[in-house]
């Protein structure tokens, strides 16, 4: 279980990427396949740094860091076009879903997202979590990302709740420093290695590259 921060909060804010759901493995797979279709690619450690930066941002500095010019709207949409494929394999992060079944109708929820809303929908869709949330603010709702607050304040805004009586769940340094300029408490959801029962990986679809 995540502990809490002290205090009496009366709003929660959730990322939704690597926080209530456990889609970072699968990202990261769907975005391999992508980026590999413009012969680019993207490793584990460079991505889970990455988390929380805006999917326009990644595409871009990936291009130039492999001297490529990459269609970044294409890669985009061929990356959330692999990651919906995906969707069947999703799980929810246990210990965050926990806290959200235990609060649910005693406090007011928000998704607070880098991510564009019809992934957003389609990932809480697909673990019948959307009905949970009073509020989605996802990319396009606000014009500075995170570690900007405007997206966590946003969502303070619209849900009447002061920014000192909200606490957000976030799995990302970006997150975290987002909410705190906020005025926000905060709860680190771990990535799936330093869990206790680790998600499994998906692996890439297609032929097994050993059997080749």
């Amino acid at each position: 279980m995540l502990p809490l921060p002290p205090g009496e909060f009366r709003a929660y804010l959730f990322d939704c990427d690597g926080t209530v759901v456990d889609s970072m493995p699968l990202h990261h797979v769907a975005w391999r396949q992508a980026l590999g279709e413009w012969d680019c690619d993207i490793s584990e450690e460079l991505f889970y740094a990455w988390g929380g930066r805006t999917l326009v941002d990644i595409v871009a500095d990936l291009g130039e860091r492999h001297g490529v010019v990459l269609p970044v709207q294409d890669v985009i949409r061929r990356q959330e076009a692999l990651y919906r494929e995906l969707l069947p394999t999703l799980a929810a992060v246990p210990e965050v879903l926990w806290h959200i079944e235990q609060a649910h109708r005693s406090v007011p929820f928000a998704v607070v997202s880098g991510g564009n809303r019809e992934a957003v929908t389609a990932s809480l869709t697909t673990l019948d979590l959307l009905d949970r949330f009073d509020l989605l603010v996802c990319a396009g709702d606000y014009v500075r990302a995170k570690p900007d607050p405007e997206c966590f304040l946003l969502a303070a805004r619209l849900l009447g709740v002061p920014p000192e009586s909200c606490l957000v769940f976030e799995d990302t340094d970006l997150g975290i420093a987002a909410a705190t300029a906020a005025g926000m408490a905060s709860v680190r959801v771990p990535p799936p290695w330093q869990r206790a029962v680790p998600a499994p990986r998906p692996r890439p679809t297609g032929p097994d590259p050993a059997l080749s």
